[in-house]
Protein backbone atom coordinates (compact mmCIF):
# COMPACT_ATOMS: atom_id res chain seq x y z
CA UNK A 1 0.00 0.00 0.00
CA UNK A 2 1.18 3.43 -0.87
CA UNK A 3 0.96 6.46 0.63
CA UNK A 4 -0.69 9.86 -0.76
CA UNK A 5 2.55 12.21 -1.88
CA UNK A 6 3.39 14.74 1.31
CA UNK A 7 6.13 16.23 2.89
CA UNK A 8 6.00 14.76 6.52
CA UNK A 9 9.31 13.65 6.68
CA UNK A 10 10.92 16.79 5.01
CA UNK A 11 8.86 18.73 8.08
CA UNK A 12 9.71 16.74 10.11
CA UNK A 13 13.85 16.59 9.44
CA UNK A 14 12.94 20.95 9.08
CA UNK A 15 11.65 21.11 12.79
CA UNK A 16 14.55 18.68 13.64
CA UNK A 17 17.48 21.44 11.86
CA UNK A 18 15.88 24.73 12.72
CA UNK A 19 14.54 24.33 16.45
CA UNK A 20 17.16 25.89 19.10
CA UNK A 21 17.20 26.09 23.09
CA UNK A 22 15.68 29.42 22.76
CA UNK A 23 12.71 28.56 20.62
CA UNK A 24 11.22 26.40 23.93
CA UNK A 25 8.16 28.13 25.68
CA UNK A 26 8.99 28.37 29.59
CA UNK A 27 5.80 26.11 29.82
CA UNK A 28 7.22 23.61 27.62
CA UNK A 29 10.04 23.60 30.06
CA UNK A 30 8.86 23.73 32.69
CA UNK A 31 6.47 20.81 31.76
CA UNK A 32 9.97 19.13 30.44
CA UNK A 33 11.73 18.98 33.67
CA UNK A 34 8.54 17.56 35.69
CA UNK A 35 8.58 14.81 32.64
CA UNK A 36 12.49 14.36 33.53
CA UNK A 37 11.68 14.16 37.27
CA UNK A 38 9.50 11.51 36.74
CA UNK A 39 11.27 9.36 34.37
CA UNK A 40 14.32 9.55 36.62
CA UNK A 41 12.44 7.82 39.68
CA UNK A 42 11.30 5.43 37.58
CA UNK A 43 14.73 4.41 36.21
CA UNK A 44 15.71 3.58 39.41
CA UNK A 45 12.46 1.65 40.39
CA UNK A 46 12.77 -0.43 37.72
CA UNK A 47 16.36 -1.06 37.98
CA UNK A 48 15.23 -3.47 40.84
CA UNK A 49 13.12 -5.50 38.76
CA UNK A 50 13.90 -8.87 37.58
CA UNK A 51 13.65 -8.23 34.15
CA UNK A 52 16.22 -5.41 34.15
CA UNK A 53 18.28 -7.05 36.06
CA UNK A 54 18.44 -10.14 33.45
CA UNK A 55 19.61 -7.18 31.17
CA UNK A 56 21.82 -5.60 32.87
CA UNK A 57 23.97 -9.08 33.20
CA UNK A 58 23.43 -9.42 29.71
CA UNK A 59 24.61 -5.91 28.70
CA UNK A 60 27.59 -6.57 31.31
CA UNK A 61 28.41 -10.14 29.72
CA UNK A 62 28.65 -8.42 26.28
CA UNK A 63 30.83 -5.72 27.39
CA UNK A 64 32.54 -3.52 24.87
CA UNK A 65 33.44 0.15 24.68
CA UNK A 66 32.35 2.11 27.81
CA UNK A 67 30.10 4.98 26.25
CA UNK A 68 27.58 4.94 29.40
CA UNK A 69 26.74 2.80 32.31
CA UNK A 70 23.55 1.35 33.73
CA UNK A 71 21.33 2.28 36.05
CA UNK A 72 22.08 1.14 39.71
CA UNK A 73 24.55 -1.21 38.15
CA UNK A 74 28.01 0.07 39.60
CA UNK A 75 31.01 1.57 37.24
CA UNK A 76 30.54 -0.51 34.58
CA UNK A 77 30.55 1.16 30.81
CA UNK A 78 29.08 -0.34 27.96
CA UNK A 79 28.17 0.55 24.52
CA UNK A 80 25.70 3.43 24.04
CA UNK A 81 22.71 1.27 22.09
CA UNK A 82 23.06 -1.49 24.73
CA UNK A 83 22.85 0.96 27.71
CA UNK A 84 19.73 2.86 26.04
CA UNK A 85 18.41 -0.79 25.85
CA UNK A 86 18.37 -1.44 29.68
CA UNK A 87 17.66 2.25 31.05
CA UNK A 88 14.68 2.47 28.40
CA UNK A 89 13.47 -0.65 29.68
CA UNK A 90 13.90 0.43 33.79
CA UNK A 91 11.90 3.24 32.66
CA UNK A 92 8.65 1.61 31.50
CA UNK A 93 9.01 -1.53 33.42
CA UNK A 94 6.71 -0.47 35.98
CA UNK A 95 4.37 1.06 33.17
CA UNK A 96 4.87 4.00 35.52
CA UNK A 97 5.85 6.17 33.11
CA UNK A 98 3.89 9.35 31.22
CA UNK A 99 1.21 9.32 28.75
CA UNK A 100 0.45 11.12 25.73
CA UNK A 101 -2.80 13.25 25.79
CA UNK A 102 -5.31 13.94 22.50
CA UNK A 103 -8.36 15.91 22.33
CA UNK A 104 -9.59 13.84 19.64
CA UNK A 105 -12.70 12.03 20.41
CA UNK A 106 -11.87 9.52 17.71
CA UNK A 107 -8.73 8.87 18.68
CA UNK A 108 -8.30 5.21 20.35
CA UNK A 109 -6.37 5.70 23.72
CA UNK A 110 -4.08 3.12 23.41
CA UNK A 111 -2.69 4.72 20.00
CA UNK A 112 -0.94 7.56 22.00
CA UNK A 113 2.69 6.86 23.30
CA UNK A 114 4.38 6.90 26.67
CA UNK A 115 6.60 9.56 25.48
CA UNK A 116 9.42 10.41 27.66
CA UNK A 117 11.26 7.67 27.90
CA UNK A 118 12.14 6.95 24.88
CA UNK A 119 14.42 10.57 23.90
CA UNK A 120 15.15 11.50 27.26
CA UNK A 121 17.02 7.58 27.36
CA UNK A 122 18.25 8.57 24.22
CA UNK A 123 19.50 12.10 25.14
CA UNK A 124 20.81 11.05 28.20
CA UNK A 125 23.08 8.31 26.93
CA UNK A 126 24.45 9.88 23.87
CA UNK A 127 25.23 12.95 25.86
CA UNK A 128 27.47 10.45 28.12
CA UNK A 129 28.71 9.16 25.25
CA UNK A 130 30.00 12.36 23.23
CA UNK A 131 30.61 14.06 26.57
CA UNK A 132 27.89 16.62 26.04
CA UNK A 133 27.48 18.37 29.20
CA UNK A 134 25.07 21.50 28.60
CA UNK A 135 22.08 20.55 30.00
CA UNK A 136 20.49 22.60 27.93
CA UNK A 137 20.83 20.41 24.94
CA UNK A 138 20.51 17.22 26.93
CA UNK A 139 16.82 19.64 27.36
CA UNK A 140 16.59 20.54 23.58
CA UNK A 141 16.93 16.86 22.55
CA UNK A 142 14.50 15.48 24.62
CA UNK A 143 12.05 18.26 23.23
CA UNK A 144 12.32 17.35 19.67
CA UNK A 145 12.13 13.86 20.22
CA UNK A 146 9.16 14.27 22.87
CA UNK A 147 7.55 16.36 19.85
CA UNK A 148 7.72 14.22 16.73
CA UNK A 149 7.02 11.33 18.47
CA UNK A 150 3.68 12.55 19.65
CA UNK A 151 3.24 14.12 16.26
CA UNK A 152 3.45 10.71 14.51
CA UNK A 153 1.23 9.36 17.23
CA UNK A 154 -1.53 11.85 17.11
CA UNK A 155 -1.37 11.41 13.12
CA UNK A 156 -1.84 8.22 12.61
CA UNK A 157 -5.01 6.10 12.33
CA UNK A 158 -6.10 4.43 15.06
CA UNK A 159 -6.07 0.96 12.54
CA UNK A 160 -2.01 0.62 13.87
CA UNK A 161 -2.90 0.13 17.37
CA UNK A 162 -5.85 -2.03 16.87
CA UNK A 163 -3.80 -4.66 14.49
CA UNK A 164 -1.88 -5.13 17.75
CA UNK A 165 1.21 -2.67 17.39
CA UNK A 166 2.76 -1.26 20.51
CA UNK A 167 2.92 2.82 19.62
CA UNK A 168 5.19 3.30 22.63
CA UNK A 169 7.60 0.48 20.84
CA UNK A 170 7.34 1.73 17.81
CA UNK A 171 6.51 5.48 17.40
CA UNK A 172 9.05 5.62 20.18
CA UNK A 173 12.05 4.30 18.09
CA UNK A 174 11.77 8.02 16.34
CA UNK A 175 11.31 10.00 19.72
CA UNK A 176 14.61 8.45 20.44
CA UNK A 177 16.32 8.67 16.76
CA UNK A 178 15.89 12.59 16.55
CA UNK A 179 17.09 13.25 20.55
CA UNK A 180 20.51 10.75 19.17
CA UNK A 181 20.55 12.65 16.12
CA UNK A 182 20.11 16.20 17.42
CA UNK A 183 23.35 15.96 19.76
CA UNK A 184 25.38 13.88 17.44
CA UNK A 185 24.41 16.94 14.90
CA UNK A 186 23.09 15.24 11.97
CA UNK A 187 21.70 17.40 9.12
CA UNK A 188 20.39 16.92 5.61
CA UNK A 189 20.49 13.44 4.08
CA UNK A 190 22.27 12.19 7.36
CA UNK A 191 19.17 13.17 9.19
CA UNK A 192 16.73 11.84 6.44
CA UNK A 193 18.70 8.66 6.61
CA UNK A 194 18.56 8.30 10.45
CA UNK A 195 14.44 8.81 10.08
CA UNK A 196 14.92 5.61 7.43
CA UNK A 197 17.11 3.13 9.81
CA UNK A 198 14.14 3.95 12.48
CA UNK A 199 11.32 3.92 10.15
CA UNK A 200 12.98 -0.45 9.57
CA UNK A 201 13.63 -1.00 13.25
CA UNK A 202 10.29 0.11 15.00
CA UNK A 203 8.31 -2.82 16.64
CA UNK A 204 6.16 -4.27 19.52
CA UNK A 205 3.48 -6.10 19.15
CA UNK A 206 0.66 -5.93 22.20
CA UNK A 207 0.59 -10.00 22.78
CA UNK A 208 3.91 -9.42 24.85
CA UNK A 209 1.31 -6.77 27.16
CA UNK A 210 1.04 -8.28 30.51
CA UNK A 211 4.80 -9.77 30.39
CA UNK A 212 8.77 -8.87 30.52
CA UNK A 213 9.07 -8.51 26.82
CA UNK A 214 6.25 -5.55 27.09
CA UNK A 215 8.60 -3.17 29.24
CA UNK A 216 10.98 -4.38 26.48
CA UNK A 217 9.71 -2.86 23.42
CA UNK A 218 10.29 0.79 25.11
CA UNK A 219 14.02 -0.79 25.91
CA UNK A 220 13.94 -1.69 22.31
CA UNK A 221 13.05 1.62 21.05
CA UNK A 222 16.02 3.55 22.71
CA UNK A 223 17.89 1.09 21.45
CA UNK A 224 17.08 1.05 17.60
CA UNK A 225 16.69 4.93 17.79
CA UNK A 226 20.04 5.26 19.24
CA UNK A 227 21.45 3.07 16.81
CA UNK A 228 19.89 4.53 13.85
CA UNK A 229 21.35 8.09 14.49
CA UNK A 230 24.81 6.31 15.29
CA UNK A 231 24.28 4.45 11.86
CA UNK A 232 23.83 7.24 9.81
CA UNK A 233 26.11 9.43 11.60
CA UNK A 234 29.03 6.67 9.90
CA UNK A 235 27.10 7.16 7.12
CA UNK A 236 24.85 4.14 6.17
CA UNK A 237 21.84 5.20 4.25
CA UNK A 238 18.28 4.76 3.77
CA UNK A 239 15.34 6.25 2.24
CA UNK A 240 14.49 10.05 2.82
CA UNK A 241 10.94 9.66 2.72
CA UNK A 242 10.41 7.31 5.61
CA UNK A 243 7.27 8.31 7.18
CA UNK A 244 5.39 9.13 3.82
CA UNK A 245 6.96 7.42 0.96
CA UNK A 246 5.70 4.98 -0.89
CA UNK A 247 5.54 1.79 1.58
CA UNK A 248 6.44 3.99 4.15
CA UNK A 249 5.99 4.37 7.95
CA UNK A 250 2.30 5.61 8.32
CA UNK A 251 1.37 3.32 5.34
CA UNK A 252 2.43 -0.02 5.95
CA UNK A 253 2.35 0.57 10.47
CA UNK A 254 -1.18 2.38 10.06
CA UNK A 255 -2.96 2.33 7.01
CA UNK A 256 -2.63 5.64 6.31
CA UNK A 257 -2.12 9.24 8.31
CA UNK A 258 -4.48 11.81 9.02
CA UNK A 259 -3.90 14.47 6.81
CA UNK A 260 -6.24 17.72 8.36
CA UNK A 261 -3.87 16.68 11.58
CA UNK A 262 -0.46 16.41 9.43
CA UNK A 263 -1.28 20.16 7.99
CA UNK A 264 -0.85 21.53 11.15
CA UNK A 265 2.67 20.60 11.80
CA UNK A 266 5.82 20.14 14.05
CA UNK A 267 5.68 22.42 17.05
CA UNK A 268 2.12 24.20 16.46
CA UNK A 269 1.81 23.78 19.50
CA UNK A 270 4.17 21.47 20.79
CA UNK A 271 2.22 18.50 21.92
CA UNK A 272 4.05 18.54 25.41
CA UNK A 273 1.89 21.96 25.90
CA UNK A 274 -1.02 21.24 24.20
CA UNK A 275 -3.07 18.96 24.73
CA UNK A 276 -0.34 17.99 26.90
CA UNK A 277 1.14 14.83 29.00
CA UNK A 278 -0.63 12.66 31.63
CA UNK A 279 1.61 12.01 34.85
CA UNK A 280 1.08 8.75 36.19
CA UNK A 281 -0.58 8.35 39.73
CA UNK A 282 -0.46 4.39 39.59
CA UNK A 283 1.69 1.81 38.40
CA UNK A 284 -0.40 0.50 35.65
CA UNK A 285 -2.09 1.32 32.32
CA UNK A 286 -3.38 5.11 32.17
CA UNK A 287 -6.27 3.35 31.25
CA UNK A 288 -7.20 1.90 34.07
CA UNK A 289 -6.42 5.32 36.35
CA UNK A 290 -9.58 6.57 36.73
CA UNK A 291 -11.20 3.39 37.25
CA UNK A 292 -9.16 2.85 39.90
CA UNK A 293 -9.69 5.84 41.71
CA UNK A 294 -13.27 5.67 41.15
CA UNK A 295 -13.09 2.60 43.17
CA UNK A 296 -10.89 4.07 45.67
CA UNK A 297 -13.72 7.23 46.20
CA UNK A 298 -16.11 3.91 46.63
CA UNK A 299 -14.32 2.15 49.47
CA UNK A 300 -13.70 5.26 51.66
CA UNK A 301 -16.83 7.12 51.10
CA UNK A 302 -18.70 4.15 51.81
CA UNK A 303 -15.99 2.54 54.20
CA UNK A 304 -16.19 -0.63 52.35
CA UNK A 305 -14.39 -3.66 53.88
CA UNK A 306 -13.22 -6.27 51.80
CA UNK A 307 -15.42 -9.23 53.46
CA UNK A 308 -18.43 -7.09 52.80
CA UNK A 309 -18.59 -7.23 49.00
CA UNK A 310 -20.30 -9.95 46.85
CA UNK A 311 -19.69 -8.92 43.39
CA UNK A 312 -17.97 -6.23 41.34
CA UNK A 313 -19.89 -5.50 38.37
CA UNK A 314 -16.99 -3.11 35.88
CA UNK A 315 -18.78 -1.21 32.91
CA UNK A 316 -16.82 0.14 30.06
CA UNK A 317 -15.88 1.07 26.57
CA UNK A 318 -13.37 -0.91 24.38
CA UNK A 319 -10.44 1.70 25.05
CA UNK A 320 -10.30 -0.03 28.20
CA UNK A 321 -11.21 -3.52 27.71
CA UNK A 322 -9.30 -4.71 24.79
CA UNK A 323 -6.01 -3.69 26.31
CA UNK A 324 -6.82 -4.31 29.92
CA UNK A 325 -7.34 -7.94 28.54
CA UNK A 326 -6.70 -10.27 31.52
CA UNK A 327 -9.64 -11.21 33.54
CA UNK A 328 -7.61 -13.13 36.46
CA UNK A 329 -4.10 -12.04 36.91
CA UNK A 330 -1.60 -14.54 37.86
CA UNK A 331 1.11 -12.16 38.69
CA UNK A 332 1.72 -8.83 39.34
CA UNK A 333 2.87 -7.74 35.48
CA UNK A 334 -0.56 -9.70 34.43
CA UNK A 335 -2.24 -7.77 37.01
CA UNK A 336 -1.17 -4.19 35.21
CA UNK A 337 -3.54 -5.20 32.50
CA UNK A 338 -6.52 -6.60 34.14
CA UNK A 339 -9.12 -4.79 35.74
CA UNK A 340 -10.37 -7.49 37.73
CA UNK A 341 -7.17 -7.51 39.74
CA UNK A 342 -6.54 -3.81 40.04
CA UNK A 343 -10.25 -3.20 41.95
CA UNK A 344 -9.72 -5.85 43.78
CA UNK A 345 -6.12 -4.39 45.17
CA UNK A 346 -8.13 -1.03 45.57
CA UNK A 347 -10.44 -2.79 47.65
CA UNK A 348 -7.82 -5.02 49.52
CA UNK A 349 -5.86 -2.63 50.13
CA UNK A 350 -7.01 0.96 49.74
CA UNK A 351 -3.63 2.17 47.38
CA UNK A 352 -2.26 0.54 44.79
CA UNK A 353 1.68 1.23 44.52
CA UNK A 354 4.61 -0.90 43.77
CA UNK A 355 4.97 -2.53 46.52
CA UNK A 356 1.05 -4.27 45.74
CA UNK A 357 2.46 -5.61 42.66
CA UNK A 358 4.37 -8.17 43.75
CA UNK A 359 3.54 -11.89 42.40
CA UNK A 360 3.05 -13.67 45.58
CA UNK A 361 -0.04 -10.42 46.74
CA UNK A 362 -1.08 -11.05 43.40
CA UNK A 363 -1.41 -14.55 43.17
CA UNK A 364 -2.54 -14.81 46.85
CA UNK A 365 -6.16 -16.09 47.70
CA UNK A 366 -7.66 -12.96 48.78
CA UNK A 367 -7.03 -11.55 45.22
CA UNK A 368 -7.45 -14.34 43.15
CA UNK A 369 -10.91 -14.66 45.35
CA UNK A 370 -11.97 -11.27 44.78
CA UNK A 371 -10.99 -11.10 40.87
CA UNK A 372 -13.26 -14.08 40.36
CA UNK A 373 -16.68 -12.25 41.58
CA UNK A 374 -15.43 -9.34 39.34
CA UNK A 375 -17.26 -9.47 35.74
CA UNK A 376 -16.00 -6.77 33.30
CA UNK A 377 -19.06 -5.46 31.07
CA UNK A 378 -18.37 -3.61 27.50
CA UNK A 379 -21.19 -0.87 27.34
CA UNK A 380 -22.62 0.16 24.03
CA UNK A 381 -23.60 3.77 25.47
CA UNK A 382 -19.98 4.58 26.57
CA UNK A 383 -18.63 3.17 23.67
CA UNK A 384 -21.01 5.59 21.69
CA UNK A 385 -19.28 8.58 23.43
CA UNK A 386 -15.95 8.63 22.24
CA UNK A 387 -12.55 7.52 23.34
CA UNK A 388 -11.07 11.27 23.87
CA UNK A 389 -11.91 10.61 27.80
CA UNK A 390 -11.74 7.82 29.90
CA UNK A 391 -15.46 6.86 31.13
CA UNK A 392 -16.41 3.96 33.04
CA UNK A 393 -18.50 3.12 35.81
CA UNK A 394 -18.56 0.56 38.90
CA UNK A 395 -21.31 -1.20 40.58
CA UNK A 396 -20.27 -3.02 43.91
CA UNK A 397 -23.27 -5.40 45.71
CA UNK A 398 -22.40 -5.93 48.84
CA UNK A 399 -23.54 -8.59 51.16
CA UNK A 400 -25.75 -6.76 53.01
CA UNK A 401 -28.35 -6.68 49.75
CA UNK A 402 -26.64 -2.91 48.99
CA UNK A 403 -25.77 -1.84 45.63
CA UNK A 404 -23.27 1.06 45.34
CA UNK A 405 -22.77 2.71 42.24
CA UNK A 406 -19.56 4.98 41.40
CA UNK A 407 -18.47 6.98 37.89
CA UNK A 408 -15.03 7.52 36.76
CA UNK A 409 -14.32 11.13 36.82
CA UNK A 410 -13.13 12.26 33.32
CA UNK A 411 -10.77 15.24 34.42
CA UNK A 412 -8.71 12.10 35.61
CA UNK A 413 -5.90 12.57 38.46
CA UNK A 414 -2.45 13.10 36.74
CA UNK A 415 -3.65 14.56 33.60
CA UNK A 416 -3.50 18.03 32.25
CA UNK A 417 -7.35 19.15 33.79
CA UNK A 418 -6.38 17.57 37.34
CA UNK A 419 -2.21 17.41 37.27
CA UNK A 420 -0.58 15.79 39.72
CA UNK A 421 1.34 18.83 41.90
CA UNK A 422 4.85 19.19 42.40
CA UNK A 423 5.04 17.71 45.60
CA UNK A 424 3.06 14.50 44.65
CA UNK A 425 5.61 14.00 42.30
CA UNK A 426 8.63 14.31 44.60
CA UNK A 427 7.01 11.60 46.67
CA UNK A 428 6.65 9.43 43.96
CA UNK A 429 10.18 10.61 43.44
CA UNK A 430 11.23 9.45 46.69
CA UNK A 431 8.97 6.26 46.76
CA UNK A 432 10.79 4.70 43.35
CA UNK A 433 14.15 5.47 44.76
CA UNK A 434 13.42 4.28 47.94
CA UNK A 435 15.99 1.27 48.44
CA UNK A 436 18.25 2.19 45.64
CA UNK A 437 19.75 5.64 46.65
CA UNK A 438 20.41 6.94 50.12
CA UNK A 439 18.07 9.58 51.13
CA UNK A 440 21.03 12.25 51.06
CA UNK A 441 21.06 11.18 47.71
CA UNK A 442 17.97 11.04 46.57
CA UNK A 443 17.69 14.80 47.28
CA UNK A 444 20.48 15.53 45.45
CA UNK A 445 19.60 13.74 42.66
CA UNK A 446 15.81 15.32 42.32
CA UNK A 447 17.16 18.46 42.66
CA UNK A 448 19.80 18.62 39.72
CA UNK A 449 16.87 16.75 37.75
CA UNK A 450 15.03 19.86 38.38
CA UNK A 451 17.90 22.57 37.20
CA UNK A 452 18.82 19.79 34.47
CA UNK A 453 18.89 22.71 32.00
CA UNK A 454 19.71 25.41 34.36
CA UNK A 455 23.23 24.40 35.42
CA UNK A 456 22.80 21.15 37.01
CA UNK A 457 25.98 18.76 37.00
CA UNK A 458 24.98 16.04 34.20
CA UNK A 459 27.92 14.05 35.05
CA UNK A 460 27.05 14.30 39.09
CA UNK A 461 23.88 13.15 37.87
CA UNK A 462 24.60 10.15 35.37
CA UNK A 463 26.36 8.80 38.56
CA UNK A 464 23.96 8.83 40.66
CA UNK A 465 21.65 7.08 38.60
CA UNK A 466 23.85 4.49 37.84
CA UNK A 467 24.72 4.05 41.51
CA UNK A 468 28.48 5.05 40.89
CA UNK A 469 27.99 8.37 43.51
CA UNK A 470 25.74 6.77 46.13
CA UNK A 471 24.74 3.26 47.30
CA UNK A 472 23.19 1.06 44.68
CA UNK A 473 21.74 -2.32 46.42
CA UNK A 474 20.45 -5.40 44.60
CA UNK A 475 21.25 -4.60 40.83
CA UNK A 476 24.82 -4.12 41.54
CA UNK A 477 24.86 -7.62 43.86
CA UNK A 478 23.54 -9.30 40.57
CA UNK A 479 26.37 -7.39 38.81
CA UNK A 480 28.60 -8.91 40.65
Amino acid sequence: MSAPATDITRQALRFVESTSYADLPAEALRIGRRCMVDAVGLYLAGSQEHSVRILVEDALDQGGRGDAALPAAGTTKVPAALAARVWGTAGHAHDWDDTQVSNDPAHVYGLLTHPTIPPLTAALIVAEQIGQRDGREVMLAFQLGFEVECKISEWMTPRHYRRGHHSSGTVGTFGACVAAARLLGLTGDRLAHAFGIAASLAAGIRVNFGTMTKPLHVGRACENGVTAALLAARGFDADPTALDGPWGFFSVMGEGFDATKANEGFGAPLTIESPGVSIKPYPSGILTHQSMDAMLKLVLDNDLKPEQVERVRFFAGKNIIEPIRYPIARNHLQAKFSMPALLAMIVLCRRASHHEFEDAFVAGPAMQDLQARTEVINDPEIDARGYDLIRSRIEVETKDGRTLVQWADERYRGGPLNPISDADLDGKFFMCAEGVLDEASQRELLGLVRTIDQGADLARLMSLIAGTGAAAHAVRAVAE
